[in-house]
């Protein structure tokens, strides 16, 4: 399982609430979000880790073993791709054409769980791809969004539907996926036929009928505002207790 780190925004909503500088370098306990995610990555296991990173943001990214702090496995190969993409769909075609071949866990540079969550979600996604899942989605029923993107799913967790639809029980996406080498391919196909967003490109492939598996867990930060940020920091306070 090769990792993927899209950070190709803007951070323009955290730059409207007076949080300056690239959402790749905003701190959430302490720490750089790509340094959080590159180590996470990392520690989970993945066997290269890809950056996506907006071209006009300088970003000093550090290497492997200063982000692990020394410990755990082997580092993998972490490699920084420059993009200067209109939207997360071109970000993530533009990553997956920079990932070795196999399959790849990819998240938002925005995305805030729990380790232990990470760990479910990284495992769960590995499961689900070997029992034949094209793509896997991090899915949880904690919604703080403006515009959320809903799962509709089975009692197999199998997505049905993902829409702008509110579904009972309540579940979102979160910014976090796992796609087989047929699920990068139909990334690609769906960027060269005019989808432009992740959303759009996620709820055609359960239309068309891939298998979208999902992974379940409590709570999913995506950190867009100075109000995400300052609930991801508390949260994350308390993540020992």
């Amino acid at each position: 399982m090769h990792g993927l780190i899209l950070a190709g925004g803007e951070g323009t909503r955290l730059a409207a609430d007076g949080i300056g500088g690239p959402k790749a370098t905003v701190a959430v306990a302490g720490r750089p979000q790509l340094v959080r995610l590159v180590g996470m990555l990392g520690a989970l296991g993945c066997e290269s880790i890809t950056c996506m990173l907006r071209d006009a943001e300088s970003v000093a990214v550090p290497s492997f073993d200063e982000v692990l702090d020394g410990t755990g496995p082997a580092p993998p190969a972490v490699r920084v791709v420059t993009c200067h993409t209109p939207s997360s769909l071109h970000t993530l075609v533009d990553g997956l054409a920079a990932v070795p071949r196999g399959d790849v866990f990819c998240t938002m540079v925005d995305t805030v769980m729990r380790t232990r969550d990470w760990r479910a979600v990284f495992d769960g996604a590995i499961q689900a791809i070997s029992d034949g899942a094209d793509a896997v989605l991090a899915v949880t029923p904690y919604v703080d969004d403006e515009r959320p993107l809903w799962v509709h799913r089975d009692a197999a967790g199998i997505a049905r539907a993902v829409d702008e639809i509110r579904s009972d029980p309540p579940c979102v996406t979160g910014g976090v996926y796992a796609f087989n080498p047929r699920a990068r391919i139909e990334a690609a196909t769906a960027r060269r036929q005019g989808a432009s967003r992740m959303r759009g490109f996620l709820a055609q492939m359960v239309a068309d009928g891939y298998r979208v598996a999902t992974v379940e867990v409590p709570r999913i930060v995506d950190v867009d505002r100075r109000h995400d940020l300052d609930i991801a920091n508390a949260w994350l306070g308390t993540e020992n207790e």
